[in-house]
């Protein structure tokens, strides 16, 4: 075991493979001779060469396009879209490519790519480098769309999804790559090497793709939440005092019900929490499924907590982000059945 950020994760997992696999190609924006803007793939390309690791033009469309081609003939290329606010002009190529050529094909071809996007707020990007658009990707069948939440889940779902022959979605949330975030961006960062789930195996290991964590276990309320709100969700239980059960979704679809379920069930009651804008944002999913499966387990009405409805702004950026603050006054009216 060794102590890496979710940077020095992401990168492990993509030298595990292009060590493991001679088809596994990695390329997009800066990722070849820069390692990348956030340095995930740094040393990378001087390790195995330009024809493995390699820098594409600016054109996010070209990149996920030409992924589906080299998936369909046997390769297993791994695309960085640089901030996931730019995966807009790649959307035709996601939806009615990438998503799609399993099923037109009847199984002849297969698109076994990974998207890795970087996403989310919180680090003063303002409205195109702060978006979490998972919600998009969730409601496309044929994709599967993944969000780590710590170092150790980055690296196993990462090799799992390059392993996997469906397309994946692997979202990376930017605030955490250093460390996990609390919500209170007016302290100290805490590294991840003061984190237990910054401990990561050097070699080859995975994660489920479609397996939820519980993050911390509780029999007051569950919290259904991934990404940077995992630990900003732990940071409202611990000043609330409310033995929250945080439920770390790891993967958004396919979804682990299950183990929604039986914290629900446990517990009588649930809260959603997630970065993204509120209208038709995930979250909306999740109350609709703990509502229908849960429905006579609950002692309150699900409470959802999220982004508002605007684009993500700069000089507000801590009255967009959902804080500890909100969020434990969103658990206290759980609890109290309003």
């Amino acid at each position: 075991m060794a102590a890496m950020t979710m940077i020095q994760a992401l990168r492990s997992a993509m030298d595990v493979m292009l060590e493991r696999d001679d088809n596994v190609v990695i390329y997009g924006e800066d990722v070849g001779y820069f390692g990348g803007v956030f340095r995930c793939t740094e040393g990378l390309q001087q390790k195995y060469g330009k024809s493995r690791v390699f820098d594409a033009p600016i054109s996010e469309s070209g990149i996920v396009g030409t992924a589906v081609g080299m998936g369909a003939y046997g390769l297993r290329p791994v695309v960085e879209i640089q901030f996931a606010d730019y995966f807009y002009p790649a959307t035709d190529q996601i939806v009615s490519e990438v998503a799609r050529l399993r099923y037109r094909s009847a199984g002849e071809f297969i698109a076994p790519l990974t998207i890795r996007m970087p996403c989310g707020g919180g680090i003063y990007g303002g409205q195109t480098h702060s978006q979490s658009p998972e919600a998009f990707f969730t409601h496309v069948c044929g994709l599967r769309t993944v969000m780590p939440s710590n170092p150790y889940d980055a690296k196993g779902l990462l090799i799992a999804a390059i392993e996997c022959d469906d397309p994946v979605i692997f979202l990376e949330p930017k605030r955490i790559y250093n460390g996990p975030f609390d919500g209170h961006h007016d302290r100290p960062v805490t590294p991840w090497s003061q984190h237990p789930l910054g401990a990561v195996p050097e070699g080859h290991y995975t994660v489920p793709l479609d397996s939820a964590a519980i993050y911390r276990p509780g029999t007051q309320l569950t919290v259904l939440t991934y990404g940077t709100m995992v630990h900003v969700a732990a940071a409202a239980a611990h000043e609330t005092g409310i033995d929250a059960e945080i439920i770390d979704l790891r993967s958004l679809w396919p979804l682990d019900l299950d183990t929604i379920v039986n914290s629900v069930q446990k517990t009588g009651r649930c809260v959603v929490v997630h970065e993204a804008t509120r209208t038709s944002g995930f979250g909306a999913e999740l109350v609709a499924l703990v509502q229908e499966h849960c429905f006579y387990h609950l002692e309150a009405p699900i409470e959802r907590i999220t982004g508002w409805d605007t684009p993500y702004p700069h000089a507000q950026e801590w009255d967009y982000f959902p804080g500890p603050a909100r969020i434990a006054a969103g658990f206290k009216r759980v609890m109290e059945g309003k």
